[in-house]
């Protein structure tokens, strides 16, 4: 536990909720109900990393500890490797979950199901994603699909390997409905653990071509030879981007 931290990145500048961090939910800003999640995850040290006196100020009066950063940075995974390095320069830390701060309604277990992949020695992130079972959702351009391979895992009881669909290598992430054909699709839930070598490598590649025309940034990883495994899990927690997303949250956690 020692060895890995929850960083959730977090800024104002969201276009289609503005302020969304601070966005109250039954009387705590959207940011600390999901700070609360990673901290019930109970898999290592957790910061919120972001360029916002108020968003660090919420949660520090929550108890939370937040992290200063600079407001240039584009992406999550570049704020949370400043992040990294300002708290532990020495490298005691040795995986990193990237957490969205949107996803109030998070299950803390998909935290420690996010790292379970980081237990394979060849892969560099891991990350996950839930069956499709509502039809509409395989057309849907903003459900992004997870593409891959099922990776053989120890069956537990004699050491037999076997394939298994709660493990997925992955060779592709896209907004169009794919794969093809009969079967399952799989619904990519933004969430990684990275090993902090792949994180340091990650933040120092230039943005690729399949990268830009998804317009998905773990692209970038896979065309530059990046392992990423993928766990499949049996729920996609809601990420609030719409005034409608943020009151069906509100309904979820009154209930």
């Amino acid at each position: 536990m020692q060895r890995t931290l929850v960083a959730i990145p977090a800024r104002l500048k969201a276009t289609r909720l503005p302020d969304k961090p601070l966005a109250d939910i039954n009387g705590l800003p959207m940011i600390v109900h999901v700070w609360r999640r990673a901290i019930a995850a109970d898999v290592g040290r957790v910061i919120v990393a972001t360029d916002s006196t108020e968003i660090a100020a919420v949660v520090r009066a929550a108890g939370g500890e937040a992290v200063m950063t600079r407001d240039s940075h584009t992406t999550g995974s570049d704020r949370i490797h400043e992040a990294l390095n300002t708290i532990d320069p020495d490298g005691a830390i040795t995986n990193i979950v990237n957490l969205q701060g949107d996803l109030p309604t998070l299950e803390p277990h998909l935290v420690s199901d996010c790292l379970k992949p980081l237990q394979t020695d060849a892969v560099d992130i891991a990350t996950l994603a839930a069956e499709i079972r509502v039809a509409s959702e395989r057309t849907n351009p903003n459900v992004v699909k997870a593409i891959g391979t099922p990776v053989a895992l120890a069956d537990g009881t004699a050491g037999a390997i076997e394939t298994s669909v709660r493990r997925l290598r992955a060779l592709y992430f896209t907004r169009a409905t794919a794969p093809s054909g009969d079967g399952p699709l799989y619904h990519h839930i933004g969430i990684y653990a990275y090993r902090r070598a792949a994180l340091e490598r990650f933040v120092t590649l230039k943005p690729t071509p399949l990268e830009q025309r998804e317009r998905l940034e773990q692209l970038r990883a896979l065309e530059h030879g990046m392992r990423i495994d993928v766990m499949v899990v049996d729920t996609v927690p809601l990420g609030v981007d719409t005034p409608e997303d943020l009151e069906t949250a509100r309904r979820f956690l009154r209930s």
